[in-house]
């Protein structure tokens, strides 16, 4: 009965990981590649004060809670990738933007943890 409850935590845990359907990942090192690219909207969905002790210059903060309400202010057609502390946040992100209707929308895999300049 025990290993019921320890694989349907597992499940939970894979399926709460799994990036929403349509949405790309991508490393921190292959971030590196993409930042000098101007047409992409960045975006940081971690707390002001999270972002303000250590952030990638490009990036532009939207507090996941308040991603709802910044989204017209974002341009649906233009590719958005997305960055939090682990990854967790911003795949949640990332699906809120695909499910408004963002055509190109990429997690940043590992988040600010994998992140090294």
């Amino acid at each position: 009965m025990g290993w019921i409850f320890i694989a349907l935590i597992a499940a939970f845990l894979v399926w709460r990981m799994k990036p929403a359907k349509g949405v790309q990942t991508m490393s921190a090192d292959e971030l590196k590649d993409r930042l000098k690219d101007q047409t992409i909207q960045f975006i940081d969905v971690r707390t002001p004060t999270e972002f303000k002790g250590r952030h990638i210059k490009e990036f532009r903060n939207i507090p996941l809670n308040l991603l709802p309400g910044k989204l017209a202010e974002l341009n649906k057609e233009q590719e958005v990738i997305v960055i939090c502390q682990s990854g967790m946040r911003s795949s949640q992100a990332a699906g809120k933007l695909k499910k408004a209707g963002f055509t190109s929308v990429t997690n940043v895999r590992g988040g600010m943890s994998a992140w090294q300049r």
